[in-house]
């Protein structure tokens, strides 16, 4: 299979894990636009769910579709959320946010039960780092914060290149919050964890597309199948590594 085939076929698989009844969380991409076109053929031949979109490209798309919304503080504990991922690696760390939708995504992928990550074989990596890694922000005192995050990706995976988003005019790329994006291009980043944790603590970021300990399953096409992959750790809850 090729890529667009491997997106597919992954997304058909999580949509066959969906059981009625479910409160899902809807992710935000071209693979996860998959799974919720899927998952308006099973709505409309009868299966009664519920879902938050994490992006209002994906609440079109999903009330196009007949699907049933919700917002996530009407529903603030979900059984699945099935997502795309720009990086995965071995432990199922995933870099995320490529298009636009970090903050929510990862809003609804820590109220959801479980997570389970849909992907093309391209997406999967011994370390992440190669894709860009985005990193909301308010857009009052950009400078300042431009600064810190740069500061702080100098010591934990130097060599990188921070810039702005911008979109199609050429002026900053706005998030649904509302919210600008600085893209790091770190080429790898050694501790995922650690550059998680300070990029949060710096005044000005909202939240960064590195998303630890969150997904609990990847289904990933290949060119022979779809590969099911459940995360190495043993969570708590048998569901969601603390």
């Amino acid at each position: 299979m090729n890529p667009a085939e491997q997106k597919r076929a992954a997304a058909e698989r999580a949509v066959g894990l969906v059981e009625g009844g479910m409160r899902l969380g809807l992710g935000t991409g071209s693979t996860a636009s998959l799974f919720v076109e899927a998952l308006g053929r099973r709505v409309a031949s009868g299966l009664a769910v519920v879902a938050v979109p994490t992006s209002e490209a994906t609440r079109a798309q999903a009330e196009a579709l007949g699907i049933p919304l919700a917002t996530l503080d009407e529903q603030p504990e979900l059984d699945l959320t099935v997502d795309g991922a720009d990086e995965i690696d071995p432990e199922l760390n995933l870099i995320k946010g490529g298009g636009g939708a970090l903050l929510r995504e990862k809003l609804v992928a820590a109220a959801s039960r479980k997570l389970v990550v849909i992907a093309d074989a391209t997406k999967r990596v011994d370390r992440l780092g190669r894709f860009p890694l985005p990193i909301e922000i308010v857009p009052f005192g950009l400078e300042t914060t431009r600064r810190r995050v740069a500061a702080a990706l100098d010591r934990l995976a130097p060599g990188g290149t921070l810039a702005l988003r911008l979109g199609p005019s050429g002026t900053p790329f706005l998030t649904d919050g509302g919210h600008y994006i600085l893209d790091a291009r770190l080429s790898a980043i050694p501790s995922p964890a650690e550059t998680g944790r300070a990029l949060k603590a710096i005044l000005g970021v909202v939240e960064h597309g590195l998303f630890i300990d969150l997904a609990t399953r990847a289904l990933i096409g290949a060119q022979d199948g779809v590969m099911d992959i459940a995360r190495r750790t043993s969570p708590l809850s048998g569901e969601r590594a603390s």
